[in-house]
This record gives structure tokens, C-alpha cells and sequence, in this order.
């Protein structure tokens, strides 16, 4: 009869099964707890090892080097694997392996192909330093300890054992094809399993004598975010449980921890959401309540579902609700093999398929049975369950593995992962339409049938589905989806063709269930390369244009001459040159029209060579240094603020108010220019990018504050991606700013510059409408703040209802303090019977009564602003147009 050990190990991949032989380097006694480590090189020892062992041991890694997309980043210092699929773009690093070649290497994973969840940067700690890499262990404790990684080598007994890490999001991509959710899209691979060694963390519990009333243990990490560093908490009870196992990590699969993955030290926490597995650890904090973490309340939380997106970002009280914290993991599993658009030859084939995947389940909880279905659950067949974890339980007594006791054989919780395999008769694959599994654990949960969404979009397990499609030669498989942005999928199949995901029968169409599929015409692509340039430019060359002589730009690759723009730009010429020597693909194709894009074959002067692209990296040009700068904006590179407050101005409009790096930092927006703001689709990672006027005066310094109204949806009309993407952004997060640009700068008294030629003005004509008052407010408190200003203005402001006229009372008040130099016309659509101001639209009738005819030829000294609806501001340069007012005259924010 097999034993379970060459079972297991039947499963293990060539390259990832033990050696008989094996060059080992010298090493000091084979001892779980180590004599003193005095340097970096006493930590390279691998303690011996007796082979052949009876259970798995790790893949061999492969050499890694620092990825060109890295170049650019924070994480430059970083070697990894190029075969691993990054989730949002090129930082942070956020990424999964492909799920076939997870599956691949068998029970352990390698650190090349090991998922990585980070939230910023990587923190550095050099080889020679992590030995003397300190953290402590504080709060409610009689004995406050500061130790070093060194201290925790060679003072605690060491242990080893396998853990496998799963994200919470994992298969979130699922989620988020039935409806965006906040989260980006983890595919099926969100997961890795390890050897980890170092010392429970109950020993430093123990040592520290946590105080009475203390029930929580905090963690915190050294990356250091916008939102503070990373940090989390469970229950002190937990880390006390030696079945629990919470570990103080230092190794993985005997080696010291790779930058990604926690370099020096860590906490691994089997059976929960890796959330909770801080990296980079610099405080263990006993406390009395949870943590206060900014990330341990606004993220790994399963909101009740019908919490919506928008919704949340107003419900603090929800967010810190420990009911919806997420700490076990739930049970799930997948279909590994077949894999997504695998083809299966039915000529020649032989008589059955095997099908295999992965189970996993949490809180120690194993998994007891993985079913498989053919006809969408009327029947089930039981697979066949191997867990090679079970391997390590039969060690030796006193067996060591890397450094630490590999001391098992009591434990009955199960930390890890676990394979499930069934021969399927290739004649019921042909008549069946989908292969179907779901896994149970030994509480009973079961997979649901049906998908639980949260606005977070984690912990995603129904019941894993692979589609089957035929031909006369073969079958070929078809997965749900693929992580982040990759197409396929039969779900995003099924969503383009208009089915409804959320039908409770997969998309697919049902008795009674209305024909509306529609199949989706393929966008128009917009050639913006003029075919006759054939020119080869170098990132030494583009250098040369990033001033503001010749100013050359990049998009998609190719080179632009942006000189004939900065006259005729609309967002002025500060606009080209804050492009100059830039990749500015993400924000010119988010920002720029059509028209805009058929435009540029005319400005094409070449492509960069592929050297260059590579070291231009991807655009994504962030703020990242010297957060002590006076100024905040800055023209070339996106600056990161912290939201930090709503305050609702009308049913549709709130103010937005941003923390800045300090409290003397200025924000740096002359008066009547712009800035544009950034925020990621949480779901595709795709820049929103819009330009806003801020309600903040230019020279105010800590803070920056955006007066914005919010477009919802409607039925039969989307709203506005950018205004509800911030009004349901959470407080605590960041938005990233740039600028300024514009055409238009109000330099006070009169004076002016317009595309940067000065003007004098006697009076400014202002025209807006809901938000569009935020430019003109901001010109006009300008004007009315200096009492020796001599500048007229009259602002006529054209809105539905008497609440759409935003800040009125402000406005009120500036019109009666200054009767001689401003004066305001609201005009109501729809106004209340008390309205005693004017009724209808803002028409030619009215500008001719209240304006007036064009300034006399060369004069020059009347300019109109305009900032509205796209309706609004066509019809005021029509009306001004005809009424003989030039184009020069016409100032459109």
C-alpha cells in the first residue's frame, strides 16, 4: 500500500523534492536555540540536515535582479522575479503568481513566486544591519523589552513549521466583475505556502508579563504610508496559544527573509488573512483595546452588502466595528488544472482527465472533503484529499529544520494548505458544460453556491467555476476571470456580452429572463503617430526639451514637440512645461478629448528607443522625497495630501479638505489657475485624473481644501467617476495632486497675464453656474481682499434651485461689504415662490441689459470669465460672440 509520504511526495514537483546528496558549508552545532550570532555571516548558516527527510522541503529559488519598471520606484533596491503578474501597476508592489505555475511547485513556494501585498514602499535594511535591526515590545507590560534581531536568534529557542499566507482579497477579481468594489484584482493565486522559522511570540509575551486587563497585541510595521505605518491587532489570548501558532519570523524556506517579505523580521499568523502578518516589525504593543491603526479600521473588513462604495466613506461607526474585522480565514479552493484556456485533444486523449487544485481553510480548521460537480450541484463526487503538511508532524523527536525544532507531532490545528485531485471520464467532460468544486472543514462550513459581495471585496469563496467549450477536436477550458487587467475569463465574457453576473445561474440566461445581451462595439482607436517619422529618440535627447525651450514630451512611447501648444493649450503654457522631458501617458489619455488625440500626428517627432522607455519607467511620476519643501504643488511630479475632512455644503456638495506634509507648507496655486487631481479606480487601477480650482487661497499653508460637486449615478445616466470615486474615499486616505496650470493668473489691481502676456483690467465680467463659482471666487476674493484694487466686478451666476448657489451666503456678505465694486445676479430655473431674484436661464436679454455691449476697439480693459455646465459656456460664447464681444475678451476656466 502507498504511504502517506510517497503520496506526498509523489506530489512535489522534481525540483522541489529533497536530494540524497548535498554539499552543505560548514555549520555550527544542529541546536534549535543557536550560540551568540556576533555578525552577518554567522546568520548564513544552513544547521545539517539528514536526508533523505519524509517531508517536503523547499523549491529551489532562482537568481532575481532589480526589474527595469523598478528602476524608478521606492523599491529600487529590490531584486524580483519578472514571471510574477503585478495587481497595481508598477508600485506598489502588488502581485500573484500564475496560478498553474504556483500549483506547479508543489506544497512549498519559493520566495520568487510567493504572493506580495504591500501598501508603499519597501523599507531598507542593508545585509550588514539586520542582524542589529531593533523592535520592542511595549505597552501593558510589567517588563518593557527592546530587542534585536540578533537578541532573538540567540536568547529564545527556535522553532520551524509550514504556514501558507493568503490574501483576503484573494479571487476578489471575481468581485469585482459583478461590481467594482475598493479592492484591485486578485485572481485565484493570492496565496503561498512557506517554511518559516523563529520564535513563538508567546516566549516574548511571557518574557514581557503582559499586564492584567491586557487583551489585545498590537503590531506595526517600519513602512512607513500615507496614512501612518501599517499596523494591526489580534487578541492576546491568540498569541499566548501555542496550537496558534504566531510566530516572530526571521527565516523563510532557510533563508533570511527577502525584502518583500519582511527583511529582518516579521509576525506570521497561520490561519488568518495575511493582513494581520505585519512585515518589516519595529513594535509589538499589548493593549486593552484593538489597534487604532488607520489600516487595521480601514481595510481586511467584510461590510454588510449593502453597504455600497459611496455610502461607506460616511459611516466611521460601521468601519470601527470589530464585528466586521476579519481574522480566520474562511474556507475556499480552486480549480487549478485544467487550466484557464487549456485545450484537451479528444482524439488519441486517454479515458480520464485528471482535475486538480488547492483547499485551504482557517483557524487551524482542516479541510475534511472537496466535492467536484459536472451538472451545477444536482450531483456531487467526493475528490481525493492529500495534505502534506501532516508530513512535518511525523519529524523525530529533536528534529530540527534550519535553525529551528520542527516539533509538530502535538499539534491538531492544520496551518496550511492542501491539494485535492480526481480522475474525471473524459466521455462526461464532453457532455458536461462547467467543472465545479467547492470544500468543507471540519466545523461544516461549506463553500456557499452563491457570491457574498462587500464593499472591500474580500474573502470571495463560492463555488469555484471552469467553463467547458467544444469542438469536433477538443475541449478548452475557460477560468472566471484573470488577475488585474489581463482579458479572459468566462466572466468577463459574459459581462460584455451584457448577461447579468448576479442572476444566481452565472450569467447564463434563464426561462423568463429578457434577451437584452448586447454585444459591446470595439472602441475607435485614434492613430496620434504621424507614419512618415521614422526617427529613433534617446532619453538624452528628450532631456535636452524639458524646459521651456522646445518642450518635448511622451506618449505611449512616442515623442512630441509641445511648442505650438503653449499659446493655444487651454491649460495654459505651464501646463506643457510641467510635461517637458515626462512619460504623461496616463494623464494625457485620461484628460485629453478626441479631437485633442487626432491632433497629435501633426506635433510627432519620434519614438524613444527602448532604452529609454525602460528608464523613463511608466509615468507614474509621485512625490516621494523631501516632504519638508515649502511648497506644495509642484509642476513635474504628483504630491501626495491626506483627506481628513468632508463638510457638506448642499445635497450634492462637499468640501474636501486635505492635510498637508506640514503647517507652513503653502500650497503654491497662483490666483485663477488650476490644479489636477489623482485617484486610482480601486478596482482596475486606472487614473482618474481631473483639473479642480481649490476653495483654499493659493498662499494658504497645512492645508488645501476643494469645494466639488458630486455627480451620482442616475437611472440611464452614469455620474461622475471622479466625484464619486473621492466622495466614497475613505477619511485617512491620500489623493495626489499636481500643478499649477492654466492660462489665466490674476496678479492683482487690475493686472493680469493670459497665456503670459500681461492686461490690464477695469472690470472682470463673471459668468458661472454650481460649481464653476470655485474660479471666480477665487478671482474675485482676490480682487475684494486689497481695498486699493480698483477692479469692477459683476458676477452673474446661473443655478436650478436656490441651494445649488454654492457658498451664498459668503457671497452675500462680499457684496455688501464692497457695494461699489461688486455686485451679484443669481438667476434660478427653478426658483421657490419666495425667489425675488431673476427666473430662467442666463440669456442674451440679460447680458445685454446687465453687461452690455463690447469694450470700444483696443480698449481692452473688460474681460469675461466664464466657468460653468458645458451648455452654459457654449451659450455664453455663442450670445458675447454675436453681440460683438472679440475672443480674445473671453476667458473659459
Amino acid at each position: 500500500m502507498e504511504t502517506l509520504s510517497s503520496m506526498v511526495l509523489r506530489t512535489i514537483p522534481e525540483h522541489s523534492k529533497p536530494s540524497s546528496t548535498i554539499e552543505l558549508p560548514p555549520t555550527p552545532p544542529d541546536t534549535a536555540k543557536p550560540s551568540r550570532i556576533n555578525s552577518f555571516q554567522d546568520l548564513q548558516y544552513l544547521p545539517p540536515i539528514e536526508f533523505p527527510k519524509q517531508y517536503p522541503l523547499p523549491p529551489n529559488f532562482r537568481s532575481k535582479e532589480v526589474l527595469p519598471e523598478d528602476l524608478k520606484t521606492p523599491d529600487s533596491h529590490v531584486r524580483r522575479d519578472p514571471r510574477l503578474i503585478r495587481l497595481t501597476g508598477v508600485h506598489p508592489f502588488n502581485v500573484e503568481a500564475p496560478l498553474s505555475e504556483l500549483y506547479d511547485e508543489g506544497f512549498l513556494t519559493s520566495e520568487d513566486l510567493h504572493y506580495v501585498r504591500n501598501h508603499g514602499g519597501v523599507p531598507k535594511c542593508a545585509d550588514e544591519d539586520k542582524l542589529d535591526w531593533e523592535f520592542t515590545v511595549e505597552g501593558m507590560v510589567e517588563k518593557p523589552i527592546t530587542m534585536s534581531v540578533r537578541d532573538l536568534i540567540s536568547d529564545y529557542e527556535q522553532a520551524t513549521y509550514p504556514v501558507t499566507l493568503v490574501c483576503a482579497g484573494n479571487r476578489r477579481k471575481e468581485q469585482n466583475m459583478v461590481r467594482k468594489t475598493k479592492g484591485f484584482s486578485w485572481g485565484a493565486a493570492g496565496l503561498s505556502t512557506a517554511l518559516w522559522t523563529g520564535v513563538p511570540i508567546g516566549d516574548l509575551l511571557a518574557a514581557a508579563c503582559p499586564k492584567r486587563g491586557a487583551r489585545f497585541v498590537c503590531f506595526e510595521g517600519a513602512d512607513k504610508l500615507p496614512n501612518g505605518y501599517y499596523g494591526t491587532s489580534i487578541k492576546l489570548n491568540w498569541c499566548m496559544d501555542p496550537n496558534r501558532g504566531v510566530m516572530v519570523a526571521h527565516r523563510m524556506n532557510g533563508e533570511a527573509l527577502h525584502p518583500d517579505h519582511g527583511k529582518p523580521v516579521r509576525i506570521i499568523i497561520p490561519g488568518q488573512i495575511g493582513g494581520r502578518s505585519v512585515k518589516w516589525l519595529k513594535r509589538i504593543i499589548v493593549t486593552s483595546e484593538p489597534s487604532d491603526n488607520w489600516y487595521h479600521i480601514f481595510d481586511n473588513r467584510v461590510l454588510p452588502t449593502m453597504i455600497t462604495p459611496e455610502a461607506s466613506a460616511d459611516l466611521p461607526d460601521v468601519w470601527r466595528d470589530e464585528r466586521y474585522a476579519i481574522y480566520d480565514l474562511n474556507v475556499n479552493s480552486a480549480i487549478c488544472y485544467p487550466g484557464h484556456d487549456e485545450k484537451l485533444p479528444l482524439v488519441d486523449a486517454p479515458a480520464t482527465y485528471s482535475a486538480r487544485g488547492y483547499a485551504y481553510s482557517g483557524g487551524g480548521r482542516r479541510v475534511t472533503r472537496v466535492e467536484v460537480t459536472l451538472d451545477k450541484g444536482r450531483s456531487w463526487r467526493l475528490a481525493k484529499v492529500n495534505y502534506p503538511e501532516d508530513e512535518y508532524r511525523l519529524a523525530p523527536d529533536g528534529d530540527t529544520l534550519f535553525g529551528g525544532k520542527v516539533d509538530m507531532w502535538w499539534r491538531e490545528t492544520c496551518f496550511c494548505w492542501c491539494f485535492w485531485e480526481l480522475d474525471i471520464p473524459l466521455d462526461e467532460l464532453r457532455e458536461a458544460d462547467d467543472i465545479m468544486i467547492r470544500a468543507m472543514d471540519e466545523s461544516m462550513m461549506v463553500q456557499p453556491r452563491d457570491m457574498y459581495w462587500s464593499v472591500l471585496g474580500m474573502m470571495n469563496n463560492p463555488w469555484f467555476r471552469v467553463v467547458i467549450h467544444k469542438d469536433a477536436h477538443s475541449l478548452r477550458f475557460e477560468h472566471p476571470t484573470q488577475p488585474a487587467l489581463i482579458p479572459g475569463g468566462w466572466m468577463d465574457r459574459v459581462k460584455k456580452s451584457g448577461g447579468n453576473l448576479a442572476n444566481g445561474f452565472w450569467g447564463e440566461k434563464v426561462s423568463g429572463e429578457a434577451d437584452d445581451a448586447v454585444e459591446q462595439a470595439p472602441e475607435k482607436e485614434i492613430c496620434m503617430t504621424n507614419p512618415k517619422v521614422d526617427r529613433a529618440i534617446t532619453a538624452a535627447e528628450l532631456k535636452q526639451h524639458d524646459g521651456e525651450v522646445e518642450p518635448w514630451f511622451v506618449v505611449n512611447g512616442q515623442v512630441y514637440d509641445g511648442t505650438a501648444f503653449l499659446e493655444g493649450h487651454p491649460g495654459g503654457a505651464a501646463s506643457i512645461f510641467g510635461a517637458a522631458g515626462q512619460d504623461v501617458t496616463e494623464e494625457f489619455v485620461t484628460i485629453h478629448s478626441e479631437n485633442a488625440k487626432a491632433m497629435m500626428p501633426d506635433y510627432h517627432v519620434g519614438a524613444l528607443d527602448e532604452a529609454s522607455r525602460a528608464a523613463l519607467g511608466d509615468g507614474d511620476n509621485s512625490e516621494e522625497s523631501d516632504d519638508t519643501r515649502p511648497v506644495f504643488l509642484q509642476a513635474k511630479a504628483w504630491s501626495k495630501a491626506i483627506l481628513d475632512r468632508k463638510d457638506i455644503i448642499s445635497s450634492d456638495t462637499k468640501i474636501f479638505s486635505f492635510r498637508l506634509n506640514h503647517d507652513a507648507q503653502q500650497v503654491g496655486l497662483p490666483t485663477g489657475q488650476h490644479l489636477m487631481m489623482r485617484l486610482r479606480d480601486p478596482a482596475t487601477r486606472e487614473a482618474i485624473i481631473r483639473a479642480y480650482t481649490p476653495y483654499s487661497d493659493g498662499a494658504q499653508c497645512g492645508r488645501l481644501d476643494v469645494l466639488i460637486k458630486i455627480y451620482r449615478d442616475e437611472p440611464g445616466r452614469p455620474g461622475g467617476k471622479m466625484t464619486q470615486s473621492l466622495d466614497g474615499l475613505p477619511l485617512g486616505h491620500f489623493v495626489e495632486f499636481k500643478g499649477p496650470v492654466g492660462k489665466f493668473e490674476y496678479l492683482g489691481r487690475g493686472a493680469c497675464t493670459i497665456g503670459g502676456r500681461t492686461r490690464r483690467v477695469r472690470r472682470f465680467v463673471m459668468i458661472c453656474g454650481g460649481s464653476g463659482i470655485t474660479p471666480i471666487r477665487q478671482v474675485l476674493c482676490a480682487v475684494l481682499r486689497d481695498t486699493e484694487d480698483p477692479t469692477e466686478c459683476l458676477v452673474l451666476n446661473g443655478n436650478r434651485a436656490e441651494e445649488d448657489i454654492l457658498c451664498k451666503a459668503e457671497l452675500d456678505a462680499l457684496g455688501a461689504a464692497n457695494p461699489g465694486r461688486c455686485r451679484f445676479i443669481h438667476a434660478l430655473t427653478q426658483p421657490p415662490p419666495s425667489w425675488t431674484g431673476v427666473t430662467g436661464r442666463l440669456t442674451k436679454t440679460l447680458y445685454e441689459k446687465e453687461v452690455g455691449g463690447p469694450p470700444p476697439d483696443n480698449a481692452g480693459d473688460e474681460l469675461v470669465l466664464v466657468c460653468g455646465p458645458g451648455p452654459m459656456e457654449k451659450s455664453a460664447r455663442g450670445i458675447f460672440s454675436g453681440m460683438g464681444w472679440k475672443e480674445d475678451d473671453l476667458i473659459f476656466f
